[in-house]
């Protein structure tokens, strides 16, 4: 692996090549999505579940189309290939409706951790909210136009909620 030594100095590049210190809100809130998808692949390396598998994947992909568009100026987006758009929440939304028809969930608090797997979709479930907020400064800060982002982050939360109980109920 060759080392390019360019982050030393506590700066990382955007997309288009600006550098910004890596406290920035941009790296900080893609950060936090690597880190939700590492602990999706925890999830997915562990459970024997092949649908559980499959959601899980999908949602890592999503997650580095995210990121990219995060770590995009304005100017840069058009060589996207892909962005976040209003079909993402819908299909997550499609997919807790599938979900919940093989999943009971009661009126009382959830306590994480009735098993291994469901517990690691939790952690990544609170690790998205956090991201979710992140969003939501980048927003405040005029840095993020696209609100599809802001409806995907919080369906995907509602999802991986629904699919910790799907695992629980029928990992």
């Amino acid at each position: 692996m060759k080392f390019s030594k360019k982050g030393d100095g506590g700066e990382t590049s955007l997309l288009g090549g600006q550098r910004v210190p890596k406290y920035d809100s941009r790296p900080e809130t893609y950060g936090v999505l690597d880190e939700a998808s590492s602990v999706m692949g925890v999830a997915r390396a562990m459970t024997g579940n092949s649908k559980i598998k499959e959601i899980l994947l999908d949602v890592q992909k999503d997650l580095l189309v995210l990121g990219a568009e995060l770590s995009a100026l304005p100017e840069d987006l058009p060589r996207l290939s892909r962005r976040i758009g209003q079909g993402d929440a819908e299909r997550l939304e499609n997919l807790i409706d599938e979900l919940q028809k093989d999943v009971t969930l009661g009126r009382e608090f959830i306590y994480p951790g009735k098993t291994v797997v469901s517990a690691q979709i939790d952690v990544a479930r609170t690790v998205i909210r956090r991201a979710e907020r992140k969003a939501a400064l980048l927003k405040a800060e005029g840095l993020v136009q696209n609100d599809a982002i802001h409806e995907y982050m919080n369906r995907l939360a509602d999802m991986l909620f629904t699919l910790a109980r799907y695992e629980e109920q029928n990992g």
